[in-house]
């Protein structure tokens, strides 16, 4: 088994610099407008929706709304760029063919603004191990609670550390993170959806069930009052950031295009594909973000499912957690895996003749099929494993690092380069109308994405020092 070739079906994919490749979802299988956005919307980050009732919270009743529908907006307008861009230099019938984000960023910007690109990418991908540490010792410790306070009562004192859950979460992913082509394993994707729609169903349906028993809706135009002006507008700076951080993903786009079949062109359908996902996600956002805020006003949880606004139906409330639980095991090896691919690659191509980066180990462990083991493999996996879990430790705040991780990338990832591209396919001239109107957008998002990070990172700070 030749290990070391882990997402290399397509040589295009690959920068011979850089190395860096995004995995394929799969190869050119003839996806309709219907699959495409099932693809898309199994792509968009769904631990990001157990923060919205605390977001709408932040912003009140009137902002908060407007402001998922407006990255939403923005989301669906750069899809729209991207996906002009897998073709060139038609982008219905160009004979030039983009399967990746990475490969459209160098086709139009150049090796400089890829290597960028790619940094960013593989940041983002690091960041989302970390807040899935976070999360996932939170669900667990969600459940533990859930069921001391069904056993004991209410006021019972029913607290647990989160240290001890992220260990354990970090030895099951060291474990996993050596099973080869995991992230590539056709259930893992079906998985996903099904948790993910799971949990969030329940957050809605909870937050619902809450507004009809209290036969009032919670809340003000305002959102929740706080000491000082100036709490208020680090709260709505930090709230902008983790709705950011659920509206990522326009670098899936070309991956899942790529699949599409053709005709009509790859360029319509996937552009139908995701004004149907952007909608339905939204949807979704919506319901569990002002839900959760009508059935909670001010006392609001951080986490919808784990910070106890809902004790019962515990099991219903523990059925959820697990649903968490099972998906970002999986989802972190998903975010993973292409981290791992660049560095192993990397490192081989820098010392060819090292026997301890090249050289693989036969095992065979008994009732188990014997595999491959390479020392690089082992140590960088469980160093990069050991290196997400301590951060998570060190800050284990859910929606401060989720408000980090979405102002960081939003901006870069999401519109940035999906303009910049566009400006080059369409052949844009500067100070022309569009190119006015691109560029304010692109503004437009950098002030957003800015002032996200920077009431995250005063969140995360005294999160951490008070």
């Amino acid at each position: 088994m030749e290990m070391m070739e882990i997402d290399s079906r397509s040589s295009s994919l690959k920068d011979p610099k850089t190395g860096f490749q995004i995995p394929e979802l799969s190869n050119r299988t003839g996806r309709d407008d219907m699959d495409g956005g099932c693809a898309y919307h199994n792509g968009s980050d769904w631990g990001g929706v157990l923060s919205l009732a605390w977001s709408t919270a932040q912003l009140g009743w009137v902002a908060g709304p407007l402001t998922i529908v407006l990255f939403a907006a923005i989301t669906q307008i750069s899809i729209f760029l991207v996906c002009d861009c897998y073709r060139s230099p038609d982008p219905a019938s160009g004979h030039i063919v983009n399967r990746s984000f990475i490969d459209a960023v160098k086709f139009f910007l150049g090796k400089k603004k890829q290597r960028i690109c790619a940094i960013i990418v593989l940041e983002s991908f690091y960041g989302c191990g970390v807040a899935y540490t976070i999360v996932t010792a939170s669900s667990v410790k969600a459940i533990l609670r859930s069921d001391c306070y069904h056993e004991e009562g209410r006021d019972a004192e029913c607290k647990y550390g989160d240290n001890k859950f992220m260990l354990v979460f970090g030895l099951v992913q060291v474990v996993v993170s050596q099973i080869p082509d995991f992230h590539n394993m056709a259930w893992l994707s079906v998985v996903a959806a099904i948790m993910s729609f799971s949990y969030a169903i329940i957050g809605f349906g909870l937050g619902f069930a809450t507004v009809v028993e209290n036969r009032k809706i919670k809340g003000s135009i305002g959102g929740i009052q706080t000491h000082t002006p100036a709490q208020k507008v680090w709260l709505v700076f930090q709230a902008l950031g983790d709705i950011a951080f659920s509206y990522p993903y326009t670098q899936i786009v070309l991956e899942i295009q790529d699949t599409l079949k053709s005709p009509p062109p790859e360029n319509q359908t996937m552009k139908k594909a995701t004004v149907a996902s952007i909608l339905i996600t939204t949807f979704f956002y919506l319901c569990c973000g002002c839900f959760g805020y009508a059935a909670f006003g001010d006392q609001t949880p951080g986490n919808l499912l784990t910070g106890f606004g809902f004790y019962e139906p515990y099991w219903l409330v523990d059925f959820a957690n697990a649903c968490i639980i099972l998906h970002l095991i999986g989802g972190y090896q998903v975010y993973s895996q292409p981290v791992f691919a660049y560095a192993e690659r990397w490192f081989a191509d820098k010392f060819p003749q090292s026997r301890f980066i090249n050289k693989f180990y036969t095992c065979k462990l008994p009732l188990l099929p014997a595999f491959q083991l390479n020392m690089l493999r082992l140590c960088f996996r469980t160093a990069y494993v050991i290196s997400t879990t301590g951060i998570a430790m060190v800050f284990p705040y859910f929606n401060q690092v989720l408000g980090v991780l979405g102002a960081l990338n939003f901006w870069p990832l999401a519109v940035y380069f999906p303009v910049e591209m566009y400006f080059v396919q369409s052949k844009t001239g500067a100070w022309t109308r569009k190119w006015i109107y691109l560029q304010a957008f692109s503004m437009f998002a950098l002030v957003l994405s800015l002032v996200g990070l920077i009431g995250s990172i005063e969140g995360l700070m005294r999160a951490k020092f008070s």
